[in-house]
């Protein structure tokens, strides 16, 4: 079923998606400053992605519930609009938490703030991903998503450099005191947006209905798991997204203890991580339109570098300076080769940049200097289409199910906090050291090319193959 609607109604419900890149990547600014403001270990720091992600589970099993109880989903009994606007007054409740916690220097508010932000992303996540598919012919939902996962990657490149601009005034000084205080304004001015845009969602065109109330919904899931694919889709976007933020989110600390570089300079790293799935969606959006050969060879070649570029005119706006990053870009020409050869086949695609993410991985954890640095960085790069390759394989040949077997597989975001917080724990000293700490990522690519040899052999079996390009991403 899709959904005759204007442009402009589309271009509304793609905000939210800017939304939860903008925090979800901020989120690695705040660990290495709460951490160094409160003097906690890297594990405990790891808590602001752990509340942040496990929300999205707890969101997800609550909807289940309530719809199970209601007998009719949620969204279909209170209407997609009522739904956005709910999930964005929900998180701007949770930025209110920010006042109390960086006034009183509290880290159980800030991640009670942070788990409070996250559950009301749940809903808009549950809501805004079908909405995006449906918004028009069916067979170009992919583009829309990919659309939408652009904005998203928009946010969660400018979201460290702000956050930061507004901790440390833009200046990078080893011995600058952290005023985490300084956190409030952003966070303040993030959930007046959401307020306003819980308002207007609610006045807007976007479409209130797009398919009919599900009956007995907890059977239905039952019925869902008894299928493989989804199962094993489930452990892969928990191993994904687990590797992707916890590449990121410990990559401060790494950056501190083997070159001594401040948390007043790490943002443009952050950025580059974040902005390194942009690149990478963008490189893979270039085979998702209908354009000949030699257009589309051309836009691949481009496209990645006008992302990097939207990451460099971003940082240096923010006053930061990244010469540095500059030789970064013979990676992405790797990532350009790498997307040619994969020819956007979710199961070849998915093998080939885990493999590239493990070995991205190992050159990180045994060699130093800005080599490591750029090595982990580029995890990002390798971890920017594999959201959609996931969902294709997972859901494949579902049917009626595909909603169910969708909700389940978004619920596994919570692989962000908890391969974080594992990562984190591993880091101290006494275990594997920060910068070994790192294998469990490689265990994490590890699983996903066993995901995709398994499943794209088991779902041939079954008549599906996969031939068709795929793009966009989470």
């Amino acid at each position: 079923m899709s959904i005759k609607t204007k442009g402009s109604s589309f271009i509304t419900l793609i905000v939210i998606f800017f939304f939860w890149g903008f925090v979800a990547a901020s989120n690695d600014i705040l660990i290495p400053v709460f951490k160094k403001a409160l003097n906690l270990s890297q594990m405990q720091s790891q808590m602001i992605s752990f509340a942040f992600y496990v929300a999205y589970t707890v969101g997800s099993i609550l909807y289940f519930l309530i719809s199970a109880l209601l007998k009719r989903d949620i969204l279909n009994k209170i209407g997609y609009r009522n739904g956005l606007a709910l999930g964005l007054v929900v998180s701007a409740c949770g930025t209110l938490l920010f006042i109390p916690a960086s006034n009183n220097a509290s880290f159980p508010l800030l991640i009670s703030g942070l788990f409070i932000v996250g559950l009301g992303f749940s809903l808009q996540q549950i809501a805004a991903n079908p909405l995006a598919i449906q918004m028009g012919d069916p067979s170009k939902g992919n583009m829309r998503l990919s659309l939408a996962g652009g904005i998203n990657n928009v946010g969660t490149t400018i979201g460290p450099v702000i956050v930061s601009f507004a901790i440390f005034g833009g200046i990078s000084n080893p011995d600058q005191s952290l005023n985490i205080e300084a956190v409030q304004i952003p966070y303040l001015v993030l959930g007046v947006t959401f307020i306003i845009a819980a308002i207007f969602f609610k006045l807007s065109s976007v479409p209130d209905r797009i398919g009919e109330a599900v009956e007995n919904k907890g059977g239905q899931i039952i019925e869902t798991m008894k299928h493989p694919q989804v199962i094993l889709g489930m452990i892969a976007i928990f191993l994904y997204v687990g590797v992707e933020v916890s590449t990121a989110s410990n990559l401060p600390e790494f950056m501190k203890q083997k070159l001594g570089t401040p948390e007043s300079a790490v943002a443009p790293y952050v950025s580059l991580f974040w902005a390194s799935l942009m690149i990478g969606r963008w490189t893979s959006a270039a085979g998702a339109f209908d354009l000949n050969e030699t257009t589309k060879l051309k836009l691949s070649l481009l496209l990645p570098f006008a992302a990097f570029g939207v990451f460099a005119f971003a940082n240096i706006i923010g006053g930061h300076s990244i010469q540095e990053l500059y030789p970064y870009l013979l990676i992405v020409v790797v990532l350009a080769v790498a997307d040619a050869v994969s020819e956007g086949k979710p199961a070849k695609q998915l093998v080939l940049y885990s493999v590239l993410g493990i070995l991205a991985l190992l050159i990180g954890i045994f060699s130093s200097g800005m080599t490591s640095v750029f090595a982990f960085i580029s995890v990002g790069l390798f971890c920017s289409t594999l959201w959609p390759c996931i969902f294709t394989l997972g859901i494949a040949g579902m049917g009626d199910k595909t909603n169910t077997a969708s909700s389940l597989l978004i619920m596994m975001i919570m692989g962000g906090g908890v391969i974080s917080l594992t990562q984190g724990a591993l880091s101290n000293e006494k275990m594997l050291g920060i910068q070994h700490s790192y294998w469990v990522g490689v265990a994490c690519f590890a699983y996903l090319v066993f995901f995709a040899v398994y499943v794209g052999r088991l779902l041939k079996q079954k008549g599906i193959s996969f031939d068709q390009e795929i793009s966009g991403g989470h």
